[in-house]
């Protein structure tokens, strides 16, 4: 079971994920220092880095805005959620965007894996991912304009480089208008169908609260998504969590907050 440390960076400062709300999301310090602390101290093998201003940005220049999901009907499905502006068409970091592209290159350069989440939607954007030092692509369901566009991306750069992130909030898929309305599996069976070779489940309202992962669904989508590895995000409790989701054959997991829990023995 891969053990995947997370760094979710905002205005340039790591910060601390908690169900969600990332307007609330506190400072804890330097990005660099806190991969490095990762890598030296807890002897992770595997960094994620989420670059929230790139995600966010990516809602209004080529992925759709994020919203709260609405609940399921129980006659007509589920509902979409509304959008809060139209798509207009993506660009690479700029301007003041290079700052967290540098921050990024200085992660990439501690020598481990890094799997990039920075609101990619385009081949453009994976492209520049690389470019940064991102050894694995994060296109995220948040931010995806269309599975086309998944499988445009997975084509050009390779599907074994490239993880689709279902992105989800209480379980409910968060996307644009442009993505079917289906339920989680089939939503992961389109990506593995695009040819993404890696799923992380990644449950927005658990993430940072450590109430327990989603083993039921994380259940069914390794058997709508047999062939792809799977990985777990959101509600890490500790080594127990790890061996029901090894027992459920997810391959890894994304720990930030549950990390001293897995490592005692570890101070900060």
């Amino acid at each position: 079971m891969r053990v995947i440390g997370v760094i979710d960076l905002r205005n340039g400062r790591a910060v601390r994920a908690c169900a969600g709300r990332r307007d609330h999301y506190p400072s804890i310090g330097d990005p660099v220092d806190l991969a490095r602390r990762y890598v030296d101290h807890y002897k992770l093998t595997e960094l994620y880095l989420a670059d929230l201003d790139a995600i966010e940005s990516s809602h209004n220049g080529g992925g759709p805005e994020r919203a709260t999901p609405q609940v399921a009907s129980d006659i007509g499905g589920p509902k979409r959620p509304a959008l809060q502006g139209e798509r207009h068409v993506a660009r690479p970091f700029q301007g003041r965007d290079r700052d967290r592209g540098d921050t990024i290159r200085r992660i990439a350069q501690l020598g481990v894996p890094l799997w990039l989440d920075a609101g990619v939607s385009s081949v453009e954007r994976a492209r520049h991912a690389l470019d940064l030092g991102a050894t694995r692509v994060i296109v995220g369901l948040e931010s995806l304009p269309s599975f086309h566009a998944l499988r445009s991306i997975c084509a050009a750069i390779g599907g074994e480089l490239v993880a689709f992130s279902l992105d989800l909030r209480a379980g409910e898929p968060i996307a644009g208008r442009a993505i079917p309305l289906e339920a989680p599996e089939q939503l992961a069976a389109r990506a593995a169908d695009a040819g993404a070779r890696s799923i992380i489940v990644l449950d927005l309202a658990r993430v940072g609260t450590r109430v327990g992962v989603d083993f039921e669904l994380l259940g069914r989508i390794r058997k709508a998504a047999p062939g792809l590895a799977l990985l777990a995000g959101g509600g890490v409790r500790g080594l127990a969590d790890l061996e029901k989701l090894a027992e459920l054959g997810c391959d890894g997991a994304l720990v930030a907050t549950a990390l001293d829990a897995l490592y005692p023995s570890v101070t900060r």
